[in-house]
């Protein structure tokens, strides 16, 4: 894989995961080799983001559903009714998370999974905001809360990168080198089951340490890795990176194929598709129409494809919506604004000038261009300091934009 630029030090959320220097990191370590940061080399310890009390706030007080908490022991994972019912009068839906079936499974050595906590828990909503705009790949976050001396999950692969971020507790650590390298999202290691625990046996492990809070590990995706608490209860974030591929680039050359019609006609009348030699027929003329579209593709029609595809794969920073509509009604010269945090979004100069952003596209007169530009970088912006237009336009340009919710408020 080829290098990339720089990255700057000024990463926050990645630095937090990442001990040294982080242009190492990006080309000698991203995607091809595991590495441990100590909690001394790293800025702090992970309790701003999660603890063990914030874990028993959810599972006791938040009325979390099913999707949202797994509960395994030794690579078992427990059905769902074994710790879910009814809410309650007013609250009946019968899929909410009971605390007292709950804290059962846990004294008894289950490991409890509290899943999507960058929908559901604020401190880590704003690091995987943080974090995916960052690292350009979407983040997803679990939880795993283990009691001593247990382990949820024997050794597996994910088909994501992951952060292994210690929160609380001690836990071992053993990974090893793929099986599978750069397993798909449609490549899970039940697929490879047999290698994979032939390998995590027999195998020398890449990492065979202790975590303790504060510490991170970085282990990608087909690495096979397992963890076991040992003398207290453990609890460690995993923080996924569901990696962009060279593969979804193919996938999307694939589908603007679909314009042509030669590719589109219909095969024989009676034609057998599990016939290699009818196959033989047929498959050289359309492999030389795939070779003819693909080189046509223009880099401008497949991002067009990638942004529809991928810039929606993190929401942007939660949008309070009542605050919000207070904030477009009370807009005035001097208010200050800037683009919502993790929102991706592109100015296309022209005329009209056209914003683009994960599921739609705004076009603005030619004249709001360098305004446009200015508030879509990412900085504070005063209304009436605005480039090239008026008091008067710049409060429709920046109305307009809040009522997208491209652009927020911020707090004198």
């Amino acid at each position: 894989m080829p290098g990339v630029g720089p990255l700057p030090d000024e990463r926050p959320a990645l630095r937090r995961c990442v001990a040294g220097d982080l242009d190492e990191f990006a080309n000698s370590y991203w995607g091809s080799r595991a590495l441990l940061s100590h909690g001394p080399d790293l800025p702090a310890p992970y309790d701003d983001l999660f603890t063990l009390e914030a874990a028993d706030e959810l599972l006791s007080r938040r009325g979390l559903r099913s999707p949202f908490l797994r509960i395994a022991k030794n690579g078992a994972v427990v059905g769902d009714g074994q710790f879910t019912g009814s809410g309650g009068v007013g609250a009946d839906i019968a899929d909410q998370v009971r605390d007292d079936k709950v804290a059962a499974l846990f004294a008894s050595g289950h490991t409890v999974v509290l899943q999507a906590l960058h929908r559901t828990w604020p401190a880590l909503v704003d690091f995987a905001t943080e974090l995916s705009a960052e690292a350009g790949h979407p983040v997803q976050i679990n939880a795993y809360i283990t009691p001593a001396e247990s382990q949820g999950f024997s050794a597996h692969y994910d088909v994501h990168d992951v952060f292994v971020l210690q929160v609380a507790g001690e836990k071992h650590w053993t990974v090893h080198e793929p099986v599978h390298v750069d397993p798909l999202r449609n490549q899970p290691w039940t697929d490879h089951s047999r290698a994979v625990a032939a390998a995590a046996r027999d195998q020398a492990p890449v990492v065979d340490e202790v975590l303790r809070p504060g510490d991170a590990l970085y282990v990608p995706r087909g690495f096979l890795h397992s963890a076991k608490a040992l003398g207290g209860v453990s609890a460690h974030l995993t923080v996924g990176l569901h990696t962009l591929t060279r593969y979804l680039l193919v996938q999307e050359l694939a589908a603007l194929a679909a314009d042509q019609a030669a590719l589109r006609s219909a095969l024989p009348l009676g034609f057998d598709p599990g016939d290699p030699a009818q196959l033989a027929e047929v498959l050289p003329e359309v492999a030389e129409l795939f070779v003819r579209s693909i080189q046509s593709a223009t880099p401008d029609a497949v991002a067009a494809r990638l942004r529809r595809r991928t810039w929606s794969g993190n929401r942007p920073a939660p949008l309070p919506p009542l605050a919000h509509a207070a904030s477009i009604a009370s807009l005035a010269v001097g208010t200050t604004v800037r683009l919502r945090a993790g929102l991706r979004c592109r100015v296309v100069p022209g005329d009209p000038v056209v914003l683009q952003l994960p599921d739609r596209t705004i076009t603005f007169p030619a004249a709001t261009a360098p305004a446009l530009a200015e508030l879509c970088s990412g900085t504070d912006c005063k209304v009436g300091n605005l480039p090239s237009l008026d008091d008067a336009d710049q409060l429709v340009l920046v109305r307009r934009l809040l009522t997208e919710a491209v652009l927020t408020t911020t707090t004198p």
